[in-house]
């Protein structure tokens, strides 16, 4: 299987060139993410629990489905397949901001997404060890007990979307 291929982009997300995800990362350079908060009709968010597998943050609670652009991919694009690829669902999609790629975001523009769905989530045991839905609440007690079971660009989003949506 070969590596994917990432679209480099500059501070103002304008797309520079492309390398693969090793070199993205190992460089810290700035490339491109969705996310997405799947809510149930209760208003519980489903929590994604990462693969011990995963190459960054692994064993981490997430966002519902999130992941890389691929090259010449864009935001919604991307967000519709991550959410497919990993958790089997498939919703419309709102979007509710952009960050700036930057050290919390591990060097990610990120676009957030959020989607309701009642479905039952059908994980890819490969990227995902499990979901589970939770109220936000619940999930900031969690965050304040033990930050570090979060990925540092959830605990952004979750922050955000605590301070901007509710």
């Amino acid at each position: 299987m070969s590596e994917e291929i990432f679209d480099v982009v500059d501070e103002d997300d304008r797309v520079i060139g492309q390398a693969p995800r090793s070199e993205v990362h190992a460089r810290k350079l700035r490339h491109r993410a969705a996310s997405i908060f799947v809510f149930n009709s209760a208003g519980q968010l489903l929590l994604q629990f990462r693969s011990a597998t995963k190459d960054e943050y692994p064993s981490c609670y997430t966002s519902s489905a999130s992941g890389h652009l691929s090259a010449g991919e864009d935001y919604e694009t991307s967000a519709q397949r991550e959410m497919q690829e990993e958790i089997g669902l498939s919703a419309p999609l709102e979007y509710l901001a952009k960050f700036p790629a930057g050290p919390e975001t591990a060097h990610e523009f990120t676009v957030l997404y959020r989607a309701v769905s009642d479905q039952t989530p059908d994980v890819d045991p490969g990227e995902v060890a499990g979901v589970e839905f939770a109220g936000i609440d619940d999930i900031r007690q969690r965050i304040a007990a033990n930050p570090e079971r979060f990925t540092p660009p959830f605990r952004t989003l979750f922050e955000w979307y605590c301070q901007s949506c509710l």
